[in-house]
């Protein structure tokens, strides 16, 4: 018989160490992409100064042994910043990593529901690392396929492990692919709509400067946080996020990609295209040392790829037609950069209409999927619509 399967708080830093690597030696030799062990640290660090969502989260690291091996891992985490904005009691699980054992993944998901009862939760939902505007969902299509930056990445057992540990499904999310060898298949109508936006509308893309970043980051939260209020997980930005996101960016920003779109001098509409380092990161195995550093400093030369992470229009200006000529202006930047040939633009939410719609008419293709789980941990809980993150 096999061995018990064994849960155990990660904390001190052997502990979060070992949390830390698990996927290093689960997926060797997979499309994964290892990130960095320091960016890693400091992102699960409960230093106010350090972790990315120190402030705002409490959580728990837990890690699955059997007969001494670890063998899984997983996170149960409350964003009190989703909670009071929502007035609810929802928690989440994340971090999501075990061998092809429904026992382990079973004693996982009972671990984090069990610290998220105890604190009051009505359910539990995710995986999100910590939010769905880091990595989330199950992958549950594009196996074969690297990820890009903030993407996550899954073994095509992942998915029935959740199944059939009862997890029931909440929301897809979609990531399209669009090349720029694609442009004539654009529908002439989205191209008219462009540039009547520019014509009629006056409307008029500037790039947002490395040392205005900061600044410019208070419109793009003025914009998210109107566009994206009704979407499934949604939290707004505050002060802090926004310090700490744009502190992050600096590490991606390249200044064609990162776009304002204003009318008469008023911003109206945002993207934020990042580089895809995933192409630089996978050839460093997770460290900088001793020639990642200058792997990644001559990023510029072996990246053909960019995420379209965000972009959004304020609902008041969405008739001017600026965000079709923000698509157009993603076309243009391409072909002025010639090494990049296309991207991917999300996630975007199965339920977005309007978006799918816009991705359809670019001549975008679906090519992987993501998956958001809940449990219900409160039976007394009535059902809530409650709207959530970054549909891209």
């Amino acid at each position: 018989m096999a061995a018990p399967v064994e849960i155990r708080p990660a904390r001190s830093f052997k502990e979060v160490g070992a949390f830390i690597d698990l996927p290093y030696r689960l997926h060797a030799g997979t499309a994964w992409i290892p990130p960095l062990r320091i960016e890693r640290r400091m992102f699960l660090s409960r230093n106010p100064r350090i972790g990315t969502y120190a402030k705002r989260m409490d959580f728990e690291l837990f890690c699955a042994f059997r007969g001494g091996e670890l063998v899984g891992r997983i996170s149960a985490h409350i964003d009190k910043a989703y909670n009071d904005h929502h007035s609810a009691r929802w928690g989440w699980f994340g971090f999501f990593e075990a061998i092809e054992d429904q026992e382990v993944t079973d004693a996982l998901l009972a671990a984090a529901e069990g610290w998220l009862r105890e604190r009051g939760m009505e359910r539990m939902v995710g995986p999100a690392d910590f939010t769905v505007n880091d990595e989330s969902g199950i992958v549950i299509e594009g196996h074969d396929i690297a990820p890009m930056i903030r993407e996550p990445w899954h073994p095509r057992y992942y998915q029935p492990l959740m199944e059939q540990a009862g997890m029931e499904k909440v929301v897809d999310l979609f990531m399209y692919e669009l090349e720029v060898a694609n442009r004539a298949s654009l529908l002439p109508v989205l191209v008219e709509v462009g540039e009547a936006a520019v014509k009629e509308h006056g409307v008029t893309i500037r790039n947002m400067s490395r040392r205005r970043l900061r600044k410019d980051f208070d419109l793009f939260a003025e914009i998210y946080n109107k566009a994206w209020s009704k979407n499934w997980g949604f939290v707004p930005y505050d002060e802090d996020d926004l310090d700490q996101y744009a502190l992050e960016m600096q590490l991606v920003y390249a200044r064609e990609w990162f776009m304002v779109a204003e009318i008469d001098g008023e911003a109206v509409a945002i993207a934020i295209t990042v580089p895809d380092i995933n192409r630089v990161l996978k050839t460093m195995n997770g460290r900088l040392l001793p020639f990642g550093w200058l792997k990644y400093l001559r990023r510029k030369r072996v990246i053909d790829r960019v995420r379209v992470g965000f972009l959004g229009v304020k609902p008041e200006q969405q008739h001017t037609g600026v965000a079709a000529a923000l698509y157009l202006n993603h076309y243009d930047v391409c072909e002025a950069h010639p090494i990049i040939t296309g991207g991917e633009m999300g996630w975007i939410l199965e339920t977005n209409e309007p978006m799918n719609r816009g991705m359809e008419a670019m001549g975008g293709t679906i090519i992987k999927r993501y998956r958001m789980y809940e449990r219900l941990l409160d039976e007394n809980a009535e059902l809530q619509q409650l709207a959530g993150p970054a549909a891209s």
